[in-house]
């Protein structure tokens, strides 16, 4: 197993996790904004509370979250390493020459990247930590079972404007970031093809804007209605 651990910290193992946790990281942002459009059924919270009990108590999908955690966490610090390694390849400097055409997003992964992981916290202390560990949470009875009131907890945090901006700012950095990163993750693991990688270059573009632009709805529409 030493050619594996070589490898893994190897900076081409590195940006191939990377890319692998990428792009489940992907997928968990379709399922998450999946079930999140449940906030708009005008059921007074019905269909979104019924959605985090499911998502609260079966265990699989608590199996599936805590691996999350985890690709999470490694993504962000893969990332970090990665960039510090860069950053010492180019003599402590971050400097892009005026020929280059690569994008501000791409330019700027690390930092990116490091906004998100600090918005991640703050959202999971408004919600995950509160629902795991919080005290006076308000409950609901749907069709007879007794559960923890998720949609007021979400209605009453984007009642306040200050936690609306917020998350507005956190999902455009999403959206810098995803601009690059969606795409990249497919390069590093080697598909790239004149025919299909202006494809994947597309469909990143529209994921990027179209993904971050949902989720985006939702506070907005909390707190104007």
């Amino acid at each position: 197993m030493n050619w594996f651990s070589k490898f893994i910290t190897s900076s081409i193992g590195k940006k191939l996790l990377m890319s692998l946790t990428g792009l489940f990281l992907i997928l968990f942002l379709i399922v998450h904004l999946a079930g999140n459009l449940s906030l708009l059924s005008s059921d007074g919270g019905k269909a979104f509370n019924v959605y985090t009990d499911f998502m609260s108590n079966n265990p699989v999908i608590q199996t599936i979250a805590k691996g999350n955690y985890f690709f999470i966490l490694l993504h962000a610090i893969l990332g970090i390493a990665l960039a510090v390694r860069n950053k010492q390849a180019k003599g402590g400097k971050y400097a892009v020459s005026p020929k280059n055409n690569t994008s501000w997003a791409s330019n700027n992964m690390a930092l990116l990247g490091t906004l998100i992981f600090a918005f991640l916290f703050m959202h999971m202390g408004h919600f995950w930590f509160q629902f795991k560990f919080g005290s006076g949470l308000p409950m609901t009875t749907i069709d007879g079972v007794e559960m923890i009131d998720a949609y007021a907890k979400v209605s009453a945090i984007m009642s306040e404007p200050i936690w609306v901006i917020a998350y507005l700012i956190g999902l455009a950095v999403l959206a810098f970031h995803l601009w690059h990163g969606f795409a990249s993750a497919f390069q590093t693991l080697g598909l790239n093809h004149k025919k299909y990688t202006p494809i994947i270059h597309a469909v990143g573009k529209v994921f990027s804007i179209a993904v971050p632009a949902g989720f985006a709805v939702l506070p907005l529409y909390l707190y104007f209605n």
